[in-house]
């Protein structure tokens, strides 16, 4: 069976910014990603939980998968909205069947 390259692309950022980064993704041109919410974790500010926390507050993690020219615009408008707040955007190379889904 025919792979196809792509990039993955992971942004974990605080869910209140869950619409500001879907709106910049799809202006940017990302027609499809993925919204998860994340349980918790650790990093330099140590452990943390979405236990107990009410509303919308904690992280949430967009994945997105696209062509390797995409990249840029994806993480230009990615960039735009994490920058002045927490979060963390990461790329790894990855392989798809169908490609024209992306």
């Amino acid at each position: 069976m025919e792979m196809y390259d792509a990039k993955r692309v992971s942004i974990v950022i605080e869910a209140p910014l869950e619409n500001r980064l879907a709106d910049a993704l799809m202006e940017a041109g990302v027609t499809g990603f993925t919204i998860m919410p994340v349980q918790g974790g650790s990093g330099r500010s140590g452990k943390w939980s979405r236990e107990g926390q009410l509303g919308r507050s904690g992280m949430v993690n967009f994945i997105c998968l696209i062509r390797p020219e995409r990249l840029d615009g994806l993480l230009e408008a990615a960039f735009a909205v994490v920058e002045p707040h927490i979060g963390v955007v990461s790329v790894t190379d990855a392989q798809v069947l169908r490609a024209e889904r992306f």
